[in-house]
């Protein structure tokens, strides 16, 4: 029997956040606005500082000990809207319930730090985070993402009421 955890993640585990997100860079580069150049600037120091973003929660998750996932909560406004962010399971992992749990994880962060609502952005083309997020009751919002490096193409912005 497998055993999935969910690991609450402190600036003194920067290197295993490190790790997940340069695999899911390198994994699925075209599931990211930031690119894997992006991230392999900065050091350690920009490692930690992703960890010591005040009042964001960071997830990684492990199927008996092996990591294998990965997913942030970022405190968004002061008007209780909250930020899934940087969500990525392995391929190996997948299909095993480990990105449902890393959802629900953030959403109950989310909730648990006063939100009234999570808002992520997904990049036009992913139907398998498309199809995550409908099946968590995330609906798209009229609001426009950002501009995409292609100059032309926007995120889309998806949100969920938390109460």
């Amino acid at each position: 029997m497998v055993t999935l955890t969910l690991r609450t993640l402190t600036t003194a585990d920067w290197p295993l956040w490190r790790d997940l997100r340069l695999a899911a860079l390198t994994d699925a580069p075209d599931a990211f606005k930031a690119g894997l150049a992006d991230w392999r600037r900065g050091g350690e120091d920009r490692w930690r500082d992703r960890l010591r973003i005040p009042g964001a929660h960071h997830v990684a998750a492990l199927l008996d000990g092996d990591p294998v996932g990965l997913a942030g909560g970022l405190p968004g406004s002061p008007d209780g809207v909250r930020e899934l962010r940087s969500l990525r399971v392995a391929p190996r992992a997948r299909g095993r319930g480990v990105a449902d749990r890393l959802v629900e994880e953030v959403e109950r962060w989310a909730r648990d730090s006063g939100g009234t609502t999570l808002r992520l952005a997904v990049l036009p083309g992913n139907e398998a985070a498309f199809a995550l997020y409908r099946r968590h009751g995330f609906a798209p919002l009229a609001e426009r993402g950002d501009l995409l490096a292609d100059g032309v193409t926007r995120e889309v912005l998806l949100a969920k009421p938390l109460r």
